[in-house]
């Protein structure tokens, strides 16, 4: 009878081992199931591959060609530079620099250089001066398109902007002057915080910018108000691949545009008349002082036509 009652008690025994051992079993399985399709994911899969990193890269060198900051710098250099043209009245610049405004249309990062994190950028700047100050001719916005670089400064100090094509702001930002008519009293003390001279000129060839020679040639081409790769004659020519003599015709350009939106039917023809015979003394031109002296005059015309005090070369 003993023999029997062992094996009664071994048998509930031997069936829960087994037990134990399918669930140790189901285990094991379902780790290495876990362990199998892990291995298959990617270890990088929440990171940026290289191709988004790079593009959130472009995207942010992009953003520093049209931020506020920038904006900042070109408009204190388009002043410094005007003042430096203009040889007197740096303080005055630099007040003025704080009311002025800036703004840029069409920002494009054309370039950069990884080597020393220069980003260079072009757009279509437009410059609004603050009331009571105009440049000669009365106007109170200037624009060009320019070209701008945004690197470190030497010194660590934040970025620095280097800006090209920008004369055709520059140069007349040079001649600034205060709003309004001569006054026909005695001079009255002098305004420490006017821009001298204190009105402006009666025409533009008598104002110091006028009688000053354009600035040197830039080893920049210049932009025109005419389209370069159409460019047949000499003086067209010459005038797109001088910066300073590109920034002549852009003024010259602009001026005559208003005064033909203003003219009288008189005043056009006049105006449409003498732009032939200038265009024919500019293209004959024989160096590059000529070509800028012709611009001057042609400015001068234009506003003497539009003053009525014009008259017809004998």
């Amino acid at each position: 009878m003993e023999p029997e009652r062992q094996r009664g008690v071994q048998e509930p025994v031997r069936r829960l081992n087994w037990t134990t051992i399918a669930l140790i079993a189901g285990l094991i399985l379902v780790v290495l199931l876990v362990a199998y399709f892990a291995t298959r994911g990617n270890a990088d899969q929440d990171k940026l591959s290289g191709a988004e990193a790079s593009s959130g890269s472009v995207q942010s060198r992009e953003k520093l060609c049209a931020n506020s900051t920038t904006y900042g710098l070109i408009k204190r250099e388009l002043f410094r530079r005007a003042a430096q043209l203009r040889g007197s009245d740096q303080a005055a610049y630099d007040r003025l620099t704080s009311f002025a405004v800036v703004r840029m249309e069409n920002p494009v990062m054309e370039s950069e250089d990884s080597s020393t994190g220069a980003v260079n950028c072009s757009g279509s700047l437009s410059l609004d001066l603050p009331p009571g100050v105009a440049v000669v001719g009365g106007r109170r916005s200037l624009m060009s398109d320019v070209d701008y670089t945004i690197q470190p400064a030497a010194d660590g100090s934040g970025n620095v902007v280097l800006l090209r094509n920008a004369d055709a702001i520059i140069t007349p930002l040079a001649t600034l002057a205060k709003v309004g008519e001569p006054a026909p009293a005695p001079a009255a003390t002098p305004d420490e915080n006017a821009v001298a001279p204190e009105h402006l000129e009666p025409n533009v060839a008598e104002s110091e910018s006028a009688a000053k020679q354009v600035g040197p040639q830039t080893n920049f081409a210049g932009r025109p108000s005419y389209d370069c790769a159409a460019a047949r004659s000499k003086g067209e020519i010459a005038v797109c691949s001088d910066s300073g003599l590109s920034a002549l015709d852009v003024n010259m350009a602009t001026q005559y545009r208003r005064a033909l939106s203003s003219a009288s039917p008189e005043e056009r023809a006049l105006l449409q008349s003498t732009r032939d015979r200038f265009l024919g003394y500019r293209d004959r031109c024989p160096n590059r002082q000529c070509i800028a002296d012709s611009y001057v005059g042609r400015m001068r015309e234009i506003r003497d036509i539009m003053e009525g005090r014009w008259q017809s070369p004998r």
